[in-house]
């Protein structure tokens, strides 16, 4: 099964720079998985200490939020696109 995972600027250099790549996985936790077995620091970088997604990550599967959806527990199939955006705050 092949996933593409959008990677964004500040994880970059756990993947070599890739600003894709491909994982697998029956929801979003196994994908997580995969994604650390490949790319090391991956899923501290996405869950906190409680295996939760961090507050500041929001992770979206074909366009929609996981958090509206099943959270890690969202289902994925071959084909799925999982993009990761860190949480942009700021400003005056």
């Amino acid at each position: 099964m092949a996933i593409t995972v959008r990677i964004p600027q500040p994880l970059r250099g756990l993947t070599g720079n890739l600003s894709t790549v491909d994982a697998s996985g029956a929801d979003l936790s196994g994908c997580i998985s995969n994604l650390e077995a490949t790319y090391p620091g991956m899923q501290q970088r996405l869950m906190d200490e409680t295996g939760q997604i961090r507050r500041f990550v929001n992770i979206y599967v074909n366009g929609d939020d996981v958090r509206f959806l099943d959270g890690l527990g969202t289902a994925l199939k071959d084909g799925d696109e999982v993009s990761i955006v860190p949480a942009v705050a700021g400003g005056s």
